[in-house]
């Protein structure tokens, strides 16, 4: 399952709405709960281990669509 697939399923927002201006501060679904589940539902699907750090700095999906293709790049090696 791809990033922005994920994304709206956990946030609950359709598809189409999902785009790199999305942030914690525009989209009242992304709380700080579906935030937890959101990096957990990201792991799980796409099998990579974010940092504590990167978790709690994401603040918009340009950043997380980054850093998860980041991550799987590393896990690719």
């Amino acid at each position: 399952m791809e990033l922005k697939k994920i994304f709206a399923k956990v946030i609950g927002i359709n598809e189409s709405g999902v785009s790199g201006s999305l942030s914690r501060k525009n989209t009242v679904e992304w709380d700080s709960i579906n935030h937890l589940l959101l990096v957990s539902e990201i792991e799980k699907e796409l099998k990579i281990t974010m940092t504590m750090k990167e978790v709690e700095e994401v603040k918009n999906y340009k950043e997380l669509d980054l850093i998860v293709k980041s991550r799987s790049q590393k896990n690719k090696k």
